[in-house]
């Protein structure tokens, strides 16, 4: 057994990164087994009948290509594999599970495929350890430990460590007995403030208990030893601290009631703290997945409420809400960050973060650690804040190192890389040091423009000497004279030696060769130069050719050519003050955009079966029709699924629950509204646009027989109409169904009710007939139109009998 395995000491484990490439040189896999495992499941892929299944395997196979080192992966699904992403989780987890089923030979080059890819993954670590464990072989099961241990704060994961400590040690008395405590010990230094770490502190004071004792001195030292293990764990807030102050209490009572009593109430309020804070503490763990993987940063929803959640919770665990010593909340921290980075391992933020945590405590040497962790991890914006980092403690060689690696390894960005290398090499080593590099640099094939601007820049403006900068900016003219930010920040640094002459003559120089198209920006500022150090007639005349050069480029020449008086506003403005209103600069610059874009007023965009849009320019429908050029196109809205409004598609309002147009908030009153009241609202006729006119409604109100006066038990009548509700004629119930009188052969005493109902219900209808309507005529074609009367009607409407709500003429309209 090795001992540095079982006392788990630092040394052990910091050897990690070398045993990481031993391991794969020990298990011996070749490009053949590398081969048959992607081949097996591309083929696999191929022969499954699910389509769902075939579409994982394949991009299971998509996981092992990039690390197979093939020239010629499998023929038959390579152009699939090529495509597939290998961060696929549902790949993964395909992967994992087809391992499980194989020997440790077969499985042992997919494991190592997996976390390459996934090296935080806890989980396949531990299928993977296990899998050795199963099969008796020790030594590979100690290289995995301590490759992934240290990296992976998992209990579960942990936990498999102790239990493979505690089997090898089994025989080997009281020595494999103390490895053990060793272990024990270890392990709760790193993952004891884990708050699923009470079953493990439980089974270390377990553990202590039943380690056998000859002498009374070896007796007290275990109790004591058992004690100091107990008041540790009553302090972490776990989800078995309650648990554990129970066995405290019996443990001391057991030993002595008096010393007892003054340890326990000592410890007392310190495990109500723990508890207090394992709820809150709870409350923040419930809501991360600790399932996921670590996968880079995609922005889906899920990804962005994980990330929220973790920093939660190390910005709970950092206003240390239990109050204890700054050593052991700083350990917690700790311990927060490093699980952190086991799910949201590839997000810089975090990375920075804990290293700045570190810096900020006064910790500069972890800080550097995480750095040089975290550039492994993520280079890039990494590596200037590791950079910085080291110069700002005044480590100027490790730093000009960082700069030198970022120069080397970023090939897209190395204009960015030597501009902050010639910066570092000018506040280090001096002026000539930054010119010696700056000369090399700019020989270089992928050097822009960008580091000219920035070395001028940095003569101008750190080292006072306008003539080296000049002499820059000259030397990038030769080179760079079709960038127009280049000619931009020349004309910048030729304002700022109020050098008038030259600043006109490299406008003029540089709009002699741009083409119309990359001058916009040019003219514009050419016309602003001029608004400040010209006069009126060389402003002017600026303005005109400006608008000469740039009309080549639209299609309605002669319009672009017309001088208005968005010009002129233009022109007048200074900075955030304009010589109009607000209303009227909105209206100008509308009017301004519809002139340029008057040429096109003729192109309606065409609606397409599939939403999309085409203008009639492209379709050529004229003779003298172009098609616009790309930029000047009109980017149109989607409009194949917009519903125009239409009055006379309206239908009364509808309450009914499944009704879309409504809150429940309104069904909720309507619920409560009398039945009177809802036979009322529900027979409300049409409505000519968006809202009511209160008149028409105030005028159908007090047109309408509302029963009133129900006797309690009484059945609830529907809406009373004059003409409807008489002897030989049918009435709408409140459901809108038709209401028909009863045959001759029903009871003389059901007859006899109904006779008394209709004349109640005639008497009411002539007290509403006297009432006067509406005078205003307007108002009266607005009533007949809700009612649907056509015209002809309308002579005969005032003299109607008929309900409002029915829309039936009575005999009189006749």
């Amino acid at each position: 057994m090795n001992n540095a395995l079982a006392v788990g000491t630092d040394d052990y484990f910091a050897q990690s990164q070398t045993l990481n490439g031993e391991a794969a040189k020990r298990s011996g896999h070749s490009h053949l087994d590398e081969h048959y495992l992607i081949s097996l499941f591309a083929r696999a892929a191929e022969e499954s009948s699910s389509a769902f299944r075939r579409s994982k395997l394949s991009a299971a196979a998509a996981v092992l290509l990039p690390y197979s080192g093939l020239a010629n992966p499998a023929p038959s699904a390579a152009e699939e594999l090529e495509a597939m992403d290998i961060y696929n989780v549902e790949a993964a987890e395909i992967l994992a599970n087809e391992a499980q089923l194989l020997p440790i030979d077969e499985a042992a080059p997919i494991y190592e495929k997996l976390l390459a890819t996934f090296p935080t993954a806890a989980k396949y670590w531990k299928q993977y350890v296990e899998a050795y464990m199963s099969a008796k072989d020790d030594e590979a099961t100690k290289q995995i430990f301590s490759r992934c241990l240290l990296s992976c704060l998992q209990i579960n994961l942990w936990r498999c460590y102790i239990n493979f400590i505690r089997r090898v040690n089994d025989k080997r008395g009281s020595d494999g007995l103390e490895e053990t405590k060793k272990a024990f010990d270890f392990m709760l230094n790193y993952v004891g403030n884990d708050v699923a770490s009470g079953p493990v502190w439980m089974d270390y004071i377990a553990f202590l208990k039943s380690m056998p004792v000859v002498t009374p001195q070896e007796e007290s030292h275990r109790m004591t030893t058992v004690r100091k293990v107990y008041q540790k764990a009553i302090l972490v807030p776990t989800n078995h601290v309650e648990q554990l102050w129970k066995d405290y209490e019996n443990f001391e009572n057991s030993v002595s009631r008096t010393l007892a009593k003054g340890l326990l109430s000592e410890y007392q309020p310190k495990f109500n703290s723990a508890k207090a804070v394992y709820r809150e503490r709870k409350k923040y763990i419930d809501d991360i997945d600790w399932n996921m993987l670590a996968v880079p940063p995609t922005g889906s929803y899920k990804e962005e409420q994980q990330c929220m959640a973790w920093k939660r919770l190390l910005a709970f665990e950092k206003g240390n809400p239990q109050r204890i010593d700054a050593t052991t909340a700083n350990r917690r921290v700790t311990f927060t960050f490093e699980q952190c980075l086991m799910y949201l391992y590839h997000h810089p933020d975090i990375w920075y973060d804990y290293a700045m945590w570190h810096a900020k405590n006064g910790s500069v040497d972890s800080a550097i650690k995480i750095f040089q962790r975290a550039v492994k991890a993520l280079p890039g914006v990494l590596k200037y804040a590791f950079a910085e980092l080291e110069e700002s403690r005044g480590a100027i060689q490790p730093a000009k190192a960082i700069y030198e690696s970022l120069i080397a390894e970023n090939a897209g960005m190395t204009s960015l890389a030597h501009i902050q290398f010639i910066r570092f090499l000018r506040r280090t080593e001096g002026i000539e040091a930054a010119r010696k590099y700056f000369l090399d640099a700019r020989k270089l094939p992928g050097c822009t423009y960008h580091v000219y601007v920035a070395y001028a820049t940095m003569a101008f403006c750190l080292d006072k000497d306008a003539k080296v900068a000049q002499s820059v900016f000259e030397a990038g003219l030769k080179r760079f004279m079709h960038e127009p930010g280049y000619i931009l920040e020349y004309a910048d640094f030729l304002c700022r030696l109020n050098d008038d002459r030259n600043v006109r003559a490299l406008f003029e120089r540089a709009l002699s060769l741009l083409p119309p198209e990359e001058s916009i920006e040019v003219w514009k500022r050419f016309a602003q130069f001029e608004q400040t150090y010209g006069d009126l007639s060389s402003m002017l005349k600026v303005e005109q050719r400006r608008k000469e050069a740039l009309s080549r480029t639209s299609e309605d020449a002669l319009s672009a050519l017309e001088n208005t008086l968005y010009d002129i506003v233009s022109r007048y403005s200074y900075m955030d003050l304009w010589p109009c209103s607000t209303k009227e600069l909105d209206y100008l610059s509308r009017h301004e955009w519809l002139a340029k874009n008057i040429a096109n007023r003729g192109d309606k965009s065409v609606v397409l079966t599939s939403g999309a849009t085409l203008d009639k320019g492209d379709v050529r429908v004229g003779s003298n029709k172009k098609s616009l050029p790309q930029s000047a196109k009109v980017v149109r809205p989607e409009i194949s699924r917009m519903v125009i409004y239409d009055p006379r598609q309206m239908k009364g309002p509808d309450f009914s629950t499944t009704t879309s147009g409504y809150t429940k908030e309104i069904d909720e009153i309507l619920k409560r509204l009398s039945p009177q009241m809802m036979s009322f609202i529900t027979n409300l006729p049409a409505i000519e646009g968006p809202s009511p006119d209160m008149d028409i409604v105030l005028s159908v109100l007090m047109q309408s027989t509302l029963p009133v006066g129900d006797k309690p038990g009484s059945q609830v009548p529907g809406p009373a109409t004059s003409d409807l509700s008489g002897p030989g004629k049918s009435g709408l119930n409140q459901n809108g169904s038709v209401h028909r009188p009863p045959r001759d052969g029903q009871s003389t005493k059901r007859k006899n009710s109904e006779r008394g109902r209709a004349q109640e219900e005639d008497d009411t209808t002539t007290t509403v007939q006297s009432r006067a309507m509406p005078r205003d005529i307007f108002r009266l074609r607005q009533i007949q139109r809700s009612r649907g009367l056509g015209p002809s009607q309308s002579g005969s409407t005032a003299l109607s009998s008929g309900s409002v709500f029915s829309g039936d003429q009575s005999a009189s309209s006749g």
